[in-house]
């Protein structure tokens, strides 16, 4: 049995997501393989290369895979699909574009944002925004998996670097090109794997306060910031701070929430927190039954206090 996994990455560098799906696909049992498809593409195969575990990395460059839109790609993963038992990829943007398409061209089912892998052929998942985990059997011959990042430790770099095999791309027309992207831009963590998250919710009462009561303390932690689909939807914060079962899956070491009540949908995305610290002044808050550690006030005054003290 082999298995492939479908690097997440921008070119440049390896999404981090990749080495949580490696470790996920190890747990199979099998043979590793690591497919780096798209455009200058080098410096992430090379890093896919130097993760524990690989066998060998599949490295596909070519222009129609910039940005690794689900056609081509998913056409180059078919092309090669014949020598691999299972694929997998990150639940990331990416891989839950790309693997959808995959299974239905295989014609298998597509196990979705797996947490564990308890045989081969069996799988954990959340359902029920997280509030109940079921065991799936798969008797597919091949298995079409997602993997929910934060529920596998990342594979470490290794003390050899596993060979790179260059392969062709799949020529076609695939019915999508790709127009323009607009990404944000921050000097902190990225949010889903970052060691510390401050995360805010509608309590916080304005934009403005958002970011006043926030960020400072975010800063002072080199902390990535979260926000609740209420605080997003409000338009306290931007779309891609949101986590939960409609945003971002996270589990950091450290999680303070902030002026959150825990809402099922936002509890699905962080209840996975090593350590989860919640400041709400309702102490009936879903928040605070689920946090190790809770304060109940004003979040206004235990915030700045809460920063002056960090020095």
């Amino acid at each position: 049995m082999t298995s492939l996994v479908i690097a997440d990455h921008d070119n440049a560098t390896l999404g981090s997501a990749t080495a949580r799906a490696l470790t996920a696909a190890l747990a199979l049992g099998s043979d590793v393989y690591v497919l780096v498809a798209g455009f200058n593409a080098k410096p992430a195969a090379e890093a896919a290369a130097k993760l524990e575990g690989v066998k060998k990395v599949l490295f596909a460059d070519d222009a129609s895979l910039d940005h690794q839109r689900a056609e081509p790609v998913a056409a180059l993963v078919i092309a090669l699909a014949k020598d691999y038992d299972a694929i997998l990829a990150p639940a990331t943007s990416s891989g839950k574009n790309i693997l959808p398409r995959v299974a239905a061209l295989l014609d298998v089912m597509q196990l979705s944002d797996i947490t564990k892998v308890v045989s081969p052929d069996t799988f954990e998942r959340p359902i029920y925004a997280g509030n109940a985990i079921e065991t799936v059997q798969s008797l597919d011959a091949k298995k079409v998996i997602t993997v929910r990042g934060a529920a596998f430790t990342a594979a470490q770099e290794g003390t050899a670097s596993a060979p790179i095999e260059t392969i062709a791309p799949v020529a076609g027309v695939f019915g999508s090109t790709f127009v323009g992207e607009t990404l944000s831009k921050s000097e902190r963590p990225e949010l889903t794997s970052a060691r510390i998250v401050v995360s805010g919710g509608r309590a916080l009462g304005s934009a403005e306060k958002f970011n006043e009561v926030l960020l400072p303390l975010a800063d002072k932690l080199h902390a990535a910031v979260g926000a609740s689909r209420a605080a997003v939807d409000a338009g306290y914060a931007p779309n891609d701070f949101q986590v939960g079962q409609t945003g971002k899956i996270v589990a950091p070491e450290l999680y303070i929430a902030i002026g959150l009540s825990g809402a099922i949908q936002h509890l699905a995305g962080m209840k996975d927190s090593k350590v989860i610290v919640a400041i709400n002044k309702d102490e009936e808050a879903p928040i605070i039954q689920i946090a190790d550690y809770a304060l109940v006030g004003d979040l206004f005054k235990i915030i700045p206090e809460l920063e002056k003290a960090l020095g």
